[in-house]
């Protein structure tokens, strides 16, 4: 078999298995092993009862069912009551999310689909998605983010169709509730000068710049550290009261359908390193969200980011 036509499935593959496990550690797993166990068994592949990508994303499906049933809901450092006090002790072990590049998860340029797909991979829609059940997470992004057919669906998770549509309207339910219940902002392409403004107000420790950029109810987090502060106010006194973040410097970069920064700091002789990846997000033309992902220093260059600058 050419191995050319499995690995082109390769990135929708891994938005898959992204939005079902929520870390990019897990999604490498998944996608790994579900080529592994394609190519293992192509030979029972029947391109009369299916196509390539319905068999393979059955695969996956199975991977990804497996590697949840054991696992805790994954969760966005915001879901959980605020904590004011920064404890060094207090850490969320293989809880949280964390983020992706577009380059991984994105495999379109018609503009409809890319919107759609950028949607689906954001932080808040996967972290909704995670009060779903296992297989109600998967129906819900086969048939609504991916489109298979119900009978694709059903045929993927080895039911009826009745009841991958049954799983399908509870899904959509139990979606509409989680994201109802926490609001949903999002960087747009429009909020670019916000984001400037946001990282030139950071860089030269202006509190009064970034005073004028953040909302009133604004929330920021940095797992692993169940630490998260919520309110304008709470993070203006911490940014005023530290110089731990003096010298730092901030690069965009795509993340989860958004732009986001990549925050480096300088080592003992100035030189700027990769310190952690920030997702921004955004309401009514003000910072909503920050969410700095701790020691993820090493995946810039995933992210397309230099290892200096």
């Amino acid at each position: 078999m050419d191995s050319s036509a499995l690995e082109a499935l390769r990135v929708p593959l891994t938005g898959y298995c992204y939005r079902l496990l929520g870390t990019a550690a897990d999604t490498d797993d998944a996608v790994q092993e579900t080529l592994i166990r394609a190519y293992t068994r192509f030979d029972a592949y029947d391109p009369n009862r299916a196509r390539l990508s319905t068999w393979v994303h059955a695969i996956a499906t199975n991977v990804c069912l497996d590697m949840l049933r054991a696992a805790r809901r994954r969760m966005l450092i915001w879901e959980g009551p605020s904590t004011p006090d920064f404890d060094p002790e207090a850490v969320l072990p293989d809880r949280w999310l964390d983020p992706m590049p577009d380059a991984r998860l994105i495999d379109t340029d018609d503009p409809a689909e890319l919107a759609i797909q950028r949607e689906s991979v954001r932080l808040a829609f996967v972290a909704a998605l995670q009060h779903l059940p296992p297989r109600q997470r998967a129906v819900l992004v086969l048939r609504d983010v991916l489109a298979f057919t119900a009978a694709e669906t059903a045929d993927m998770l080895g039911v009826s169709v009745a009841a991958a549509n049954s799983a399908l309207q509870r899904a959509r339910g139990t979606l509409a509730a989680a994201r109802a219940s926490a609001s949903q902002p999002n960087l747009e392409a429009a909020d670019q000068d916000l984001l400037r403004r946001y990282t030139t107000a950071f860089e030269n420790h202006d509190v009064a710049g970034l005073a004028a950029v953040l909302c009133a109810d604004a929330e920021s987090g940095m797992p692993p550290f169940a630490w998260r502060m919520t309110g304008r106010d709470a993070t203006l006194a911490v940014f005023a009261s530290s110089d731990a973040c003096a010298g730092d410097r901030m690069v965009p970069v795509r993340m989860n359908g958004v732009t986001g920064v990549g925050q480096y700091r300088p080592d003992a002789q100035g030189v700027l390193r990769p310190f952690a990846l920030v997702a921004v997000h955004a309401r009514a033309g003000a910072i909503a969200q920050l969410v700095t992902f701790l020691g993820s220093g090493d995946r810039f260059a995933e992210f397309g980011l230099p290892a200096t600058i």
